[in-house]
């Protein structure tokens, strides 16, 4: 299921501005990385950037390339409606659809994408997808009750079931515990740990402790300035990162002397 990711001497634009500059990276299949740095430094914009989701804004544009498994998400012709399904996204907020049922919102995704199914099937890959985001023992008797009915952590869980419903091979994750509880944001933690055995994962953090908990790799973003472009300071592995980072400006970010 989980793919490989190299990203190469990408840049991205909104209108003239460029927000990021120059980044280039290889994430290997079936693990965790995490996307740390102070506020304003790309990270967001860049994962964005690898499921093309930036381009909702108008006037965003980039240079480089993306590429899974040797395909270029840029490539000529590329759907960016079928890189999505490819590379599924969950946001910081938890946005279950409100009007929807736990049930239709693990389907809201499939349905989307025209992908037709027995009551049977559907059913099985409701309680598949509840089961793999560890929400199924709290909802199975009310599967039919409104999505916007459960507790935060359970909408996250919810979002991470719709996300995985339409089989990506890669989830990103854009700070998905900032708005959550401490027992929450570990429920979603060890969901993380138990879904890089499936999947390839990106996760943005402001969290330090969560950063060095949860991803196998860690990479650093900064920016030199207000107007300035974001950056990718240092790339390594979470331990090397937290322990003995090669660039100062990391090490003050980690020990948190600024950000």
């Amino acid at each position: 299921m989980s793919k490989r990711i190299e990203v190469n001497d990408l840049n991205v634009y909104y209108g003239k501005f460029r927000a990021v500059e120059g980044v280039s990276l290889e994430i290997e299949p079936r693990s965790v990385t995490a996307f740390i740095g102070p506020s304003g430094c790309g990270k967001t914009t860049f994962l964005r950037t690898l499921n093309r989701m930036h381009e909702v804004t108008p006037g965003a544009s980039v240079e480089g390339e993306v590429l899974i498994d040797g395909n270029n998400l840029y490539g000529p012709g590329v759907d960016p409606v079928l890189v999505r399904r490819q590379v599924g996204m969950v946001f910081q907020r938890p946005n279950p659809f409100p009007t929807m049922s736990i049930r239709e919102n693990v389907l809201a995704g499939v349905k989307l994408n025209n992908r037709r199914m027995s009551k049977g099937d559907a059913d099985d890959l409701v309680e598949q997808s509840l089961q793999g985001a560890n929400l199924w023992n709290e909802v199975k008797d009310r599967l039919d009750r409104p999505g916007s009915g459960l507790s935060g952590g359970q909408q996250q869980r919810l979002c991470i079931a719709r996300t995985i419903a339409v089989s990506p091979e890669v989830i990103l994750m854009d700070e998905p515990c900032s708005a959550l509880d401490p027992i929450s944001t570990l429920a979603i933690e060890d969901l993380i740990e138990e879904l890089k055995q499936e999947y390839t994962i990106v996760i943005v953090t402001h969290n330090m402790q969560q950063a060095s908990r949860v991803s196998d790799k860690t990479a650093f973003f900064n920016i030199a300035g207000t107007g300035k472009p974001g950056k990718l300071i240092e790339y390594d592995d979470t331990t090397t990162i937290f322990s003995n980072p090669s660039q100062k400006s990391t090490e003050d970010y980690v020990s948190g002397r600024f950000g």
